[in-house]
C-alpha cells in the first residue's frame, strides 16, 4: 500500500469512528483532500487510492492543474474552500462543483449572474464568520438571514454553511453553533473541521470535513 493510501485509510478510519461514537453514519461525512499549494505529481497517488473529493484555495491555481488532472480522472469533484473574488465568479462556477465561501451580497449577485450564463450551479456553502474575527472572511452571524434571503431572492440554491473556527481556541463551540445554525436556517449540510480538529467536527455535525496536512503531509 502506498503511502497516501495509508495516510487516507487512517483519516477515513477516524472519521469512521468519530462519527459512531456521535451515532451518525460514517457515509454521511465527505472527506475533502485539500490539494492547495500541492503539484499534481502529490494529487495522483491520492486520486489512485480512491479519493475523489479535493479542495482549492484559488482559481487560478486550480484552473492550471486540475484540467489535466480531470481529463485522467473525470470522476473527480473539485472544491473551492478559499476567499472569492466576485470577477471570477464566472471561471469559479465553471471551474468547481463545490464552492464554500459565498460571503457577501455582491458575491451572490456575481454567482447568480454566472449560473444564468452557464446553466451551471454548483453546490454553494455561506461561510460564516463564526468567531466574529476581523481578518477573516465570512457573513457575520447577525447578517447570515439576509444574506440566505437574498441568495433565494437571486434563485440560487444554498445547501449549506462553512465555517474556520479561531485558531487559539478550542473548536467544538464554534462547530456546536454552525451546526445550530444549519439546521435554525433548514439548511442540511455543515463543511466544518480541518486536520487537526476533523474528529471533533465530525462528532458535531460536519457533513463535510476539510483535510490537507493530514492526507499530503506538510505544504509543497
Amino acid at each position: 500500500m502506498s503511502e497516501a493510501a495509508e495516510r487516507l485509510d487512517e483519516v477515513q478510519a477516524n472519521i469512521g469512528a468519530a462519527a459512531r461514537r456521535a451515532q451518525r453514519d460514517p457515509a454521511d461525512v465527505r472527506l475533502i483532500a485539500v490539494s492547495k499549494t500541492h503539484a499534481p505529481d502529490a494529487i495522483r497517488p491520492l486520486i489512485a487510492a480512491g479519493q475523489r473529493h479535493f479542495g482549492e484555495n484559488r482559481v487560478q491555481e486550480a484552473a492550471a492543474k486540475w484540467p489535466a488532472l480531470r481529463a485522467e480522472t473525470p470522476d473527480v469533484v473539485l472544491h473551492l474552500i478559499g476567499q472569492l473574488q466576485s470577477n471570477k465568479a464566472d471561471e469559479a462556477v465553471a471551474l468547481f462543483d463545490a464552492i464554500h465561501s459565498v460571503d457577501r451580497s455582491s458575491l451572490v449577485k456575481a454567482l447568480a449572474k454566472a449560473c444564468e450564463k452557464t446553466g451551471k450551479q454548483p453546490q454553494l456553502f455561506v461561510q460564516v464568520n463564526i468567531g466574529d474575527e476581523e481578518q477573516k472572511g465570512g457573513c457575520a452571524t447577525r447578517d447570515l438571514p439576509a444574506l440566505l434571503g437574498e441568495a433565494k431572492d437571486m434563485g440560487l440554491e444554498i445547501a449549506g454553511l462553512m465555517a474556520i473556527p479561531p485558531a487559539a481556541l478550542e473548536p467544538a463551540p464554534f462547530f456546536a453553533l454552525l451546526d445550530e445554525l444549519a439546521e435554525r436556517h433548514a439548511l442540511p449540510l455543515r463543511s466544518m473541521g480541518m486536520s487537526g480538529d476533523y474528529e471533533t467536527a465530525v462528532m458535531l455535525g460536519a457533513t463535510h470535513v476539510r483535510v490537507g496536512t493530514a492526507l499530503f503531509g506538510a505544504r509543497g
